[in-house]
């Protein structure tokens, strides 16, 4: 995405059309489109005419460049567990590992960054009725991983609201929820984890369309990106007008919930019921 952000902004510059620029490295004017969006691989070869046609003749930015097209071709950490992963969703764990920031509001679940091992296992055995026991412990290994950056030195500030109904809604047994409800209120002290709970007395909200995780970007030139999934695939937005529409209903649900430390309150007193 960084690079494709950097080929657009070279090309607008010296006001070449996508379709003069697919000419030049003999494809389409959509290769191009999704050359910029960061949803296609990248050829060296190709990197390297375009830089030509957009004037780039100096040769550390050159250098730079192409280094980063050979680093955009490297598969991640996530791609060895292809295997269990729907063909969708490799494209979120590579942004969600980029992001600097992470908005999400969930009403179904708790958050897969905020999971207990034996919860997630409790969750994946739900929705994966009939796989493995070996294919439901790769799953949950892989939520495991993801957690890893959320945890690390420098890792991203994560913003997330949960439904109260994801709270009350069990998976797993009364231990597994149990495990769960602690871990969250132990996980919001970390610095750079803000949770809420949108309680039930609130009514009706501005997350009424369900779940939705907004994932920002350190490169100034990025736009937000708007995850949403669907049972069979996902939609990834970044489209300015839905961008403000998901920002402002994420802004909306952060004013109207309770603040971290009334939800801490709050989920110790679900812990008590429990």
């Amino acid at each position: 995405m960084l690079l494709g952000s950097h080929l657009r902004r070279l090309r607008e510059a010296r006001g070449i059309t996508r379709e003069a620029a697919g000419y030049s490295i003999r494809a389409s004017e959509s290769k191009i489109s999704r050359m910029e969006l960061g949803r296609v691989s990248f050829k060296t070869r190709d990197v390297e005419d375009l830089l030509t046609l957009y004037g780039v003749n100096d040769e550390a930015e050159r250098n730079a460049l192409l280094s980063l097209a050979r680093e955009a071709n490297v598969a991640g950490w996530w791609h060895s567990y292809s295997d269990v992963l729907p063909n969708w969703f490799p494209t979120y764990v590579g942004l969600e590992g980029a992001a600097s920031l992470i908005r999400a509001y969930e009403v179904q679940f708790v958050h897969g960054l905020l999971q207990t091992p034996a919860y997630a296992r409790a969750v994946v055995e739900r929705g994966m009725k009939g796989a493995s026991p070996a294919d439901i412990e790769r799953r949950v290994a892989l939520r495991m991983e993801r957690q890893k950056y959320l945890l690390s030195t420098g890792g991203p500030e994560f913003h997330v609201v949960l439904d109260e109904a994801a709270l009350r809604r069990p998976y797993g047994d009364r231990e597994v929820m149990r495990g769960q409800l602690q871990h969250l209120i132990e996980i919001s002290e970390r610095p750079n984890v803000r949770l809420q709970i949108m309680p039930f007395g609130f009514g009706g909200h501005s997350g009424e369309s369900g779940a939705f995780t907004i994932l920002s970007f350190p490169e100034s030139d990025l736009s937000d990106v708007i995850f949403l999934e669907q049972l069979t695939s996902a939609l990834y937005l970044d489209k300015a007008e839905d961008v403000t529409q998901y920002e402002k209903a994420m802004k909306e649900l952060q004013q109207d919930s309770p603040g971290p430390d009334e939800s801490r309150d709050l989920l110790r007193g679900l812990l008590q019921l429990s």
